[in-house]
């Protein structure tokens, strides 16, 4: 059976990598298209060239980039708005564009909580892309971005609680507030240690955040055993488009 196509869209360049490169790299290697749309920041800074190398690594094409603001980076995209400040109905128009010209079988994004920080763009992306997956099939909505496509299936990336306090003292600090799901709501759990090196590279890609001690920065320092057990597995809750039988995330060693 031929792969299905697979369209990821979260908010920051890194996301991709840190939450989905696991399954973007098992999906490129499988040869199935693999794309990733991110929301914000701009075309022509250094995040944006660093996207491009961590997408290189996975194999996940170029960068497709909406350019908008970071919540908490005006200088992400100067003169643009933020994200979570630009009209609704246009953000949405944005991503449908993206939709109909990819026409992705898969859709993947952040879950409803904006993942486990809950940080505003990520939450807001959630929320485009939700509406955007359904905005897509209408052919009434948004004609002059394309043919009208409905993807078959929409996997929020996730994580359940255990795995969550698990990340307790590696990249969490505690005390802090986990934005996390009952272990019960997982419908798929993905072992992607295959591709771990890809995604650890695709991480690392990611310059400026490891060298300010972000995420990335915080996997790079980890011992390589502590780092194998904390980027092995993703999480996704499954939530299917179509009445008729929707492909599946599934992974194969």
């Amino acid at each position: 059976m031929p792969v299905p196509s697979l369209l990821a869209v979260y908010a920051h360049p890194d996301d991709e990598s840190l939450w989905s490169g696991g399954v973007l790299a098992q999906h490129a290697a499988a040869e199935g298209r693999t794309a990733v749309v991110t929301t914000t920041w701009g075309a022509y800074t250094p995040r944006a060239a660093e996207l491009a190398d961590a997408l290189k690594i996975l194999g996940a094409g170029r960068p497709r980039m909406l350019g908008y603001a970071d919540a908490r980076a005006p200088e992400s995209a100067p003169g643009r708005v933020r994200l979570c400040d630009a009209p609704l109905d246009q953000t949405v128009r944005d991503l449908v564009a993206h939709l109909r010209e990819f026409r992705p079988e898969i859709v993947i994004t952040h879950d409803a909580y904006g993942g486990l920080t809950g940080h505003p763009d990520h939450l807001h992306t959630h929320r485009i892309t939700a509406l955007a997956v359904h905005a897509a099939g209408l052919e009434l909505l948004y004609p002059d971005t394309g043919a009208p496509w409905s993807p078959s299936a929409l996997y929020l990336a996730t994580h359940p609680h255990t795995a969550a306090q698990a990340l307790r003292g590696h990249l969490i600090a505690p005390g802090r507030v986990l934005h996390s799901v009952p272990d019960n709501q997982i419908t798929a759990t993905l072992d992607v240690s295959p591709w771990l090196d890809q995604k650890t590279a695709a991480i690392l890609a990611h310059r400026t955040e490891v060298e300010r001690g972000a995420v990335p920065g915080l996997i790079a320092a980890l011992p390589p055993d502590t780092r194998k057990q904390v980027l092995s597995t993703e999480w996704y809750i499954r939530h299917a488009l179509r009445t008729t039988p929707t492909p599946q995330i599934t992974l194969t060693t």
